[in-house]
């Protein structure tokens, strides 16, 4: 069955402003469960951040919420992720539409071996776009969108390897949004960029943000502050099992970005924002 599109699901959209919703979620990797019982909102046409230290589960669980946590060997997802009325862990929907409305663009830029051009097209021809005047429209509308069009206009043969770091990374959002996606997540796109990129990246969020939710993962705490408008905090817990120590995530606080970081409800929260650990 496929998911409802923005076009076909005008009532719900509506009725509330959550494009999404995590609920008791739990993510594992055959039996060991990597992070456990995330339950969470994801509002339309908003920044949600995800903070916290290495190894408690920020990109599993946003993998998870495109389905591309299932690609790994293993690995599955409990609980329920509801996308627009519909659980998109439901057997009806097909997981390939699923990532084509909820986008991904990971921590590397990662263009393909192809031109600008062909970079972009990608996607639209494998949804069967053939004409050329139509994917001439897809490639503009792209690369404007991810604020790329006016330096790479004049040449779009060109390699999108042969581009600078973050030219690449607007290329590979231009990728994502030509698909015309509803949510584009985003896994530490910033991290391998210099400082300029890096505010070049987040402007365009806050552009992209007026047609698109987003969802970013970053170890940046002034960039979660700066970029998002609600903020989610992950730790890491740990016990003892027959002698050997057990790691795994958990949600520890979700609230609007100025609340977490002006007065965060727990101790920890503050803790690791303070730059305590992590």
């Amino acid at each position: 069955m496929a998911l409802q599109t923005k076009e076909t699901n005008a009532q719900v959209q509506s009725d509330t402003d959550l494009v999404m919703e995590l609920r008791d979620c739990s993510f594992y990797y055959g039996r060991f469960r990597a992070v456990a019982d995330v339950s969470l909102p994801i509002h339309q046409n908003k920044i949600t951040a995800f903070i916290g230290p290495s190894g408690c589960g920020k990109s599993t669980v946003l993998r998870g919420i495109n389905r591309m946590l299932e690609l790994a060997p293993g690995a599955r997802v409990e609980g329920e992720i509801i996308y627009r009325g519909r659980n998109l862990y439901d057997q009806e929907v097909d997981p390939v539409e699923v990532r084509r409305r909820i986008g991904m663009v990971f921590q590397k830029p990662n263009p393909f071996p192809k031109s600008i051009y062909d970079n972009v097209a990608y996607g639209p021809r494998l949804l069967g776009v053939k004409k050329k005047n139509i994917l001439d429209e897809i490639i503009e509308r792209s690369l404007r969108g991810a604020s790329l069009w006016d330096e790479v206009s004049g040449d779009l043969n060109k390699s999108g390897l042969a581009l600078s770091g973050g030219q690449q990374q607007r290329l590979c959002i231009a990728r994502t949004i030509a698909v015309e996606p509803d949510v584009i997540l985003m896994d530490e796109p910033c991290s391998a960029l210099d400082p300029i990129a890096t505010q070049r990246i987040e402007e365009l969020m806050w552009e992209l943000q007026r047609e698109y939710s987003i969802v970013i993962v970053t170890h940046n705490m002034q960039q979660a502050q700066r970029a998002s408008d609600f903020t989610a905090f992950f730790n890491i817990r740990k016990t003892i099992e027959d002698g050997h120590e057990i790691r795994w995530g958990e949600l520890v606080e979700y609230d609007a970005t100025e609340k977490v970081f002006g007065s965060p409800a727990r101790q920890e929260t503050a803790d690791y924002i303070a730059g305590h650990f992590g």
